[in-house]
């Protein structure tokens, strides 16, 4: 992987940025700079041939000052430390732009998912817990769903952990399903909060949602549950991909078509009434709202020039590279940055982490109305500071972000 593309380094630049702007010490720089504690464990699993396989995985908890850690976990074939330790710094600045009281951490298992039997998957959640049991608990590290993994490997973990301590910790994880624990819309919080930052946006722009046009790179929970929240707004969705291709259609496509065809082929590609489009052609569609929503550096400096979207919508984390920001900044388009624009997935699984440890559980329509008012007011403290300063969104995000986390470390006598 090159340094450029490297998704630490990138993470680290964006954060030596907002340092700058904050004018901090370097000595604050030191503690954030790198993850506060980062492990990596091999997990050998009895595979149903009856061979043993040793299968790597890492837990990387990056910052504790503002609350326990709280971060999903990939089971991912091209998993790398290093893209851990990036997304749990995001995941820091995610949960301190959102204001909730968790720092940031993440996991990862070097895995093909779909190369394994479901008795095989489960024994790899079970292995993946027992051997980070001990740095892990509802008040500690609370691990949740990411890449390719559901709630059902969340209910097998939680079910582990759960043995081991030898009492029900529902706390320890989120993202379960609903019948043990789960909160009512968090399997579609993320593309919510994305939505409710998207709204926002086009009121800023003076643009009427109900007469957009969206192309989404990636069609996945996220993915597809964004494209089924906007049509429902009236937004038309003309393109959409997932890791084989995507599919465009100017007149707009319908999303639970697409979902079923996908379910039925395993691929959006090939979608009746489409034309086949590569992710990187649908990167370039002529549209009004592009949400990126695959895997990191999808827009680059390369890339980022040929982007015709008026709002880019980061429901990714780290899609967009800084080369790429600088761009966007000459051509006026407006990104809502990752880590702000997909907090939705992390507040909302606060928000099942509070019912759990409450034993009091909140109507859907409550947890949006909830989820709505802090991703609002997130997005309206981002873009004042965005104008206050006179900086880009993304760095307006990690200025008030790193503050927030600089001030609970100051506080706790860190420095």
């Amino acid at each position: 992987m090159s340094e450029e593309l490297n998704p630490f380094k990138i993470a680290q630049k964006q954060l030596e940025k907002s340092v700058e702007v904050l004018g901090l010490e370097e000595e604050v720089h030191e503690i954030l700079k790198e993850p506060m504690r980062e492990f990596k464990v091999r997990i050998p699993i009895k595979m149903d041939d009856g061979t043993t396989k040793t299968f790597t995985g890492f837990r990387v908890q990056h910052n504790d000052a503002r609350g326990p850690t709280k971060g999903g976990l990939r089971f991912h074939p091209d998993e790398t430390l290093d893209t851990v330790k990036a997304l749990s710094m995001w995941m820091t600045w995610k949960c301190a732009v959102v204001g909730i009281p968790y720092g940031g951490g993440k996991g990862g298992v070097i895995c093909n998912p779909k190369e394994l039997s479901v008795s095989e998957l489960e024994r790899l959640s079970r292995g993946y817990v027992r051997a980070i049991a001990q740095i892990i608990s509802p008040l500690k590290d609370i691990p949740a769903p990411d890449v390719y993994t559901t709630p059902q490997v969340m209910a097998w973990m939680m079910d582990e952990y759960s043995t081991i301590v030898g009492y029900n910790a529902p706390g320890i994880i989120t993202g379960k399903p609903i019948p043990i624990g789960g909160s009512l819309g968090r399997g579609n919080a993320t593309a919510q909060g994305a939505v409710f930052c998207i709204r926002e946006a086009e009121k800023l722009l003076d643009m009427d949602l109900s007469k957009s046009t969206a192309a989404i790179q990636g069609y996945g929970n996220a993915g597809y549950y964004a494209a089924h929240i906007m049509k429902g707004m009236g937004v038309k969705i003309i393109a959409v991909s997932d890791s084989k291709g995507g599919i465009y259609n100017p007149k707009g496509m319908d999303p639970e078509a697409i979902l079923e065809h996908k379910r039925k082929t395993r691929s959006v590609i090939n979608f009746p009434g489409a034309k086949n489009i590569s992710n990187a052609e649908l990167l370039e569609v002529d549209c009004d709202v592009l949400m990126p929503a695959a895997l990191e550096n999808q827009i680059t400096g390369k890339n980022a020039d040929k982007i015709k979207a008026k709002i880019v919508a980061e429901l990714a984390n780290g899609p967009v590279t800084p080369d790429a920001d600088e761009i966007f900044m000459k051509k006026g388009i407006f990104d809502i940055p990752d880590f702000l624009c997909n907090a939705g997935g992390v507040t909302v699984s606060y928000f099942e982490w509070v019912q759990n440890q409450t034993g009091l559980y909140w109507p859907e329509q409550e947890v949006f109305e909830r989820l709505d008012k802090i991703m609002t007011e997130s997005f309206c403290a981002v873009h004042n500071t965005s104008t206050e300063k006179n900086i880009d969104m993304r760095t307006a995000a990690y200025v008030l972000a790193v503050s927030r986390v600089v001030e609970s470390m100051r506080l706790r006598g860190w420095f």
